[in-house]
Formats: structure tokens, sequence, C-alpha cells
């Protein structure tokens, strides 16, 4: 893989990730822009000991454009993108709405007493999986993945070493059911400036688990996932993807590497390689279960960038709100309100179904 990386015309960063070692990425950014904006403001929750950003430039972002405005599509001719290069294979670049970024600007103390504000010190950044528009992740190639996998590891390296960054969340968001608002295929990379609240509540049950027994306590649950397989959808030597025993999504699945592992840059060649024939066959049984673009959400779980890493388990949970073929998983009273998921469909049916897809 070939790494080029080179400043668009705002001075934001962009790194192209070839699959030839000959590719010229020499094009200049020709585009007139201005000023990227700056940090988001972080306001404390003191209720639920949590942060939210309040990133009002990001009002303005692109939404949904026609194909032929796509920002994510190689710069051709006088039609100019975010992209400067006639062709790509994998561009990762910081994005330009972002709600976390090193532009920082002076913020008050507080709102209230109860209520400190700091900047959104962080970086976003966009991950782009190919050049082709009306291409998905799903038809991508397993060398292609391989790269993405690789990209994504370079910058959760790169990003960590950040100061203030805690955390890193690769992801993906597919579909217009999800909320994209742009289809060309691509993801997305966090770098936030703290553990973020899914992961803390993970890693107080983790820690509970090694005080019991000093055990991995997702490590111990993969086990007993393959050890029963009534809701392993898929595996090869090295992942097992399965539908957890309590899943929240009506179709859910976690993809995970034997080897207990705290992020991305952590993983072998081999299980590099291994990834993608297993996650794009997974793939393909979402798509299959209903003959249609099956909108989802892959996020990464990755351990924390300086506390707790010895209690991660890397692993992607992928989920769909789609829990019919016309019909849709919303958020409603209990799930929004309380945090109380109400699924549908029993796990063990949901495994059945993408086995057959």
């Amino acid at each position: 893989m070939k790494r080029t990386q080179i400043e668009l015309a705002d001075g934001r960063e962009l790194i192209y990730f070839d699959e030839r070692d000959d590719a010229v990425r020499d094009q200049p950014d020709r585009r007139e822009l201005p000023p990227p904006p700056h940090a988001s403001q972080l306001r404390y929750d003191p209720l639920t000991d949590e942060w939210v950003a309040v990133a009002v430039h990001r009002q303005t972002r692109t939404f949904l454009p026609p194909a032929d405005q796509c920002p994510l599509c190689p710069s051709r001719g006088d039609r100019l993108s975010e992209i400067p290069a006639p062709d790509y294979d994998v561009v990762v670049f910081e994005n330009r709405f972002p709600s976390l970024s090193q532009r920082v600007a002076e913020e008050p103390a507080e709102i209230t007493p109860f209520t400190p504000v700091r900047p959104g010190l962080g970086k976003c950044e966009v991950v782009c999986f190919t050049d082709d528009h009306n291409a998905s992740f799903a038809s991508l190639s397993p060398g292609r993945v391989r790269t993405v996998l690789d990209a994504i590891a370079d910058r959760t390296t790169a990003l960590s070493e950040l100061p203030g960054v805690e955390q890193i969340f690769p992801f993906e968001n597919r579909g217009v059911e999800i909320g994209v608002t742009l289809h060309h295929p691509h993801g997305q990379i966090y770098a936030y400036p703290f553990v973020t609240p899914r992961t803390r509540t993970m890693l107080a049950a983790a820690r509970r688990h090694f005080d019991r027994t000093g055990g991995n306590l997702y490590a111990d649950v993969l086990a007993a996932e393959r050890a029963t397989g009534d809701r392993v959808v898929a595996s090869n030597e090295h992942w097992t993807a399965y539908v957890p025993a309590a899943a929240r999504w009506p179709f859910e699945v976690h993809v995970a590497p034997h080897r207990p592992v705290p992020d991305i840059p952590a993983l072998d060649d081999a299980e590099r390689d291994a990834f993608g024939p297993l996650y794009l066959d997974v793939l393909r049984r979402f798509d299959g279960l209903f003959d249609l673009p099956m909108p989802y959400i892959a996020a990464w779980h990755q351990a924390p960038v300086r506390v707790d890493r010895e209690l991660g388990h890397l692993h992607l949970q992928l989920f769909s709100i789609r829990r019919a073929k016309d019909k849709l998983k919303y958020l409603a009273g209990s799930e929004s309100g309380m945090g109380v998921f109400i699924n549908d469909i029993a796990p063990e049916r949901a495994a059945e179904l993408l086995r057959a897809a």
C-alpha cells in the first residue's frame, strides 16, 4: 500500500491509500474555500455524566446532492470535489463540517455552575472506500477491504497520538433510513476527547467480570457463543460473526477476532486478510434478507487510547433498523426516553434468517 499525504485548499489534510506503488497523487486542490470552522462546543450534562457536542456549523453541511455534484467522487475536468485526483482507491481526509477538530476557539468556563463547557477538541475524518459512486461496501473486493482496514489502522494510530484524544471510533452509516447525507460509499472516524458513554458502560462491566474471574468479558462471551453456535452466522479461522443473545436491534451482528486485541492496529496480517471475506459475506446476507439494500450502521468498538486497554476486545457491531421488508424499527418512548430496548425479533430467529439469506 502506498501512502501519499497532501493539503487541501483550506489547509485540511488528505491521504491517498493506493494499492499500486506507481500511483501519482500530485494534483492540487483548485477550489477556493473558506477557512474551516472552529471546533464545536462541548457542554457537560450533570444529570447523566455525559458530554454533548454543540456544532452549529454542521447545520449547513452538504445534504444528499445529485450524483453529478457528489463531493466524494474524484475531480475530473471542471468538476472539482474534495478529492483532487481523477481516480483513487481509498482516501481519508478531515471532514469539512466536523463535530470535533483541532481548531480550538476560546470558550466560557461554564454556562451554569452545573454545566461546564470546553472546546470540542479532537478530529473527524471521512474514509472513502472507492471512487465508484454507485458501489457499496458489500460490492468491494476482499483486497479493497484489506486496504480500508489498513487505512483505518493507520489513522487510529495517528489520531491516538493527538493531545487530548481518548478514543477512536471508526464507523459507516449506510442508507437514507439511517440518516446519511451523502450516497457515495464512505465511512467516518471520530477522535473523541473523552471515553464515550457506551464504552464506559462496557468497561465497567468488563472490570467487574475481571475482578470476579480474572478473564476478559468479551472474550468469554465470544467463546460461549462459539460453543453453543445457536446465534453464529458465519466464521473462519480468525473471526466469528454472531447475533448477540441480548441483541437490541432487529438484525444485529458482532464480527469479532478470536484473539483478544484492543484495536485494529493490533491485528496481524492473517487476521486482516481473513476479515474481508467474512464481513463481505455477512453484508451480502443483510442485503439478501429482503432483497433490498439494507440500511445499517457498522461501528468499530476499540479500546480507549490511554485507559483500560487490557479490558477491551476489538469487535465490529453491525446493525440495521429494518425489521421487515416494509417496516423500520424506530427508537420510540422506551428506547429514546429510558434507554430500554425492545426487540421485535428473537436473536436466534435473526441468526437463522441471516444464515439462510
